[in-house]
């Protein structure tokens, strides 16, 4: 009997359509998401999940409802999925930290890292709440699919963790808008069933990595 935990990114966002930085400000998602969303509630048309949670920021909220749409079920919102803290740098474009913060842009350039972010969460806080989440949702929901809606750090750091790396804003996952990530947990072992499946997207559709 195999538990498994589907992780979904959100669709496009307005911020992300813009390049700026999100962390935990609320922006909605886009047009183009909403067509994202949609997909994936497709590609998943006919499953039953045992559980559907998402991050209760609006970008995955909104995704979550067009998902649950399409398969019949309604998401719960869960603050620990949120995305992580990014303090002074949220709502600024990617283009303007360089001449803001220069210094500490120096030095994520050279070694990304969650705790060079001025008034962040950090690293070992986000990475901890996370941990949190997923894990009660696992022990909530043994040998069962859960569908979970959340952001492209949460994801980096599910995907950390079964590898036994701390993040630390390294994004060694490439996670898009809207993909599809799988942790399965068997007999104690937990691995990583696939990342970033994007096969139910339109392949010239443009996509965001990155934080968000």
């Amino acid at each position: 009997m195999r538990t498994r935990l589907m992780l979904v990114r959100h669709g496009q966002s307005t911020w992300n359509r813009e390049h700026r930085i999100q962390g935990q400000l609320d922006p909605p998602l886009s047009a183009e998401g909403r067509r994202q969303a949609a997909l994936v509630g497709n590609r998943l048309a006919g499953r039953r999940f045992a559980a559907f949670y998402s991050s209760d920021l609006q970008r995955a909220f909104q995704t979550a409802e067009v998902i649950g749409g399409v398969i019949g079920q309604q998401p719960s919102p869960t603050p620990g999925l949120r995305e992580i803290f990014l303090g002074e740098w949220e709502g600024l474009r990617s283009g303007e930290l360089a001449g803001r913060f220069p210094e500490a842009w120096a030095r994520w350039n050279r070694k990304p890292d969650w705790d060079l972010v001025p008034g962040g969460e950090g690293a070992a806080v986000f990475e901890a709440r996370v941990a949190v989440a997923l894990d009660a949702i696992l022990d909530r929901h043994a040998h069962e699919d859960v569908l979970v809606v959340t952001h492209g750090g949460v994801i980096q750091v599910a995907l950390h963790r079964v590898i036994g790396r701390s993040s630390h804003g390294l994004f060694a996952f490439k996670i898009q808008n809207a993909s599809i990530s799988l942790i399965e947990r068997s007999d104690g072992r937990t691995i990583i069933g696939g990342s970033n499946d994007i096969s139910h997207l339109d392949p010239a559709l443009p996509t965001e990595p990155g934080p968000g």
